[in-house]
């Protein structure tokens, strides 16, 4: 098993050209948020916008879209239920987060199987929260394309079928070559399954211990997977830059919530984009 190292990140996050636009940084769409958790969506999408993602979209429940356009006015809203608007949009996205508060009922499955029935490669695919549950209970196939799922470890046993306690790091390597994904395995020490290897995350510090984290990871990963051109390594990244932000930030709290960890994000990709100059 390999570490996850900074000199990685600052090889993956590089300096952008000054002839450059909001296209050049990928479109992302997040889909979830229902109704009782639209603060997962919120905080998922604002790490998306903060990660540097060129054009966020986000597809909620309607009770969400004052709190949006309050706290997060660089992202466009779409009704979740709008089924039609949902599928003429899904194929101009580079990259589709799904899951963040989402829900189990018929409207999420309609959204995952959206999803699951229009993307094509080289669009990319994040697959976190409830939308985890769903697959886990109803299997649907995947589209042949980047995906990546980032369950905690429940939702991982869930998917996997490998109950917490034997949750080794070979068990694992086998599940997600069967899965056919790279799989973020959220824990203590993160670890990150691919076919080629086993990337185990430095960071962490109980002062994480709070809802959100797990959103705000999806919409990293998200934001991070739309600008950088290696799916592997982008995902690493952002996995490496949560802790880590959240390690420097425990330093001087008892607690670190998931909006200062986005809210630090954009200083710390800048100081990853000119360490190596």
């Amino acid at each position: 098993m390999q570490t996850i190292t900074t000199n990685l990140v600052q090889n993956t996050i590089k300096r952008r050209p000054a002839n450059s636009h909001k296209g050049d940084y990928g479109r992302v769409m997040l889909i979830g948020g229902n109704d009782q958790f639209g603060g997962a969506i919120i905080m998922a999408a604002t790490a998306a916008v903060y990660s540097g993602a060129g054009l966020v979209t986000v597809a909620t429940a309607p009770s969400n879209f004052a709190s949006l356009h309050a706290r997060l006015p660089e992202a466009m809203i779409v009704d979740y239920r709008a089924t039609t608007t949902l599928l003429a949009l899904l194929p101009k996205m580079d990259v589709v987060v799904i899951g963040p508060g989402l829900g189990t009922d018929v409207v999420a499955q309609g959204c995952l199987t959206a999803a699951l029935s229009t993307l094509q490669a080289p669009q990319r695919l994040v697959i976190d929260g409830s939308a985890l549950t769903l697959l886990a209970a109803d299997p649907q196939a995947l589209p042949d394309l980047p995906i990546v799922v980032t369950p905690h470890q429940m939702e991982w046993q869930r998917l996997s079928g490998i109950p917490i306690a034997e949750q080794t790091p070979a068990a694992n390597q086998r599940a997600q070559q069967k899965l056919g994904v790279v799989a973020v395995v959220k824990a203590h020490h993160t670890t990150v399954y691919t076919d080629q290897q086993a990337w185990r995350n430095p960071g962490g510090t109980p002062a994480m211990a709070t809802g959100g984290m797990g959103d705000t990871l999806a919409g990293m990963v998200g934001g991070f997977v739309a600008q950088f051109t290696d799916f592997t390594n982008a995902i690493l990244s952002a996995v490496y830059l949560h802790s880590a932000i959240a390690d420097d930030l425990a330093r001087t709290r008892y607690v670190v919530l998931p909006t200062q960890i986005s809210a630090a994000l954009p200083a710390y990709m800048h100081r990853m984009s000119v360490a190596q100059d």
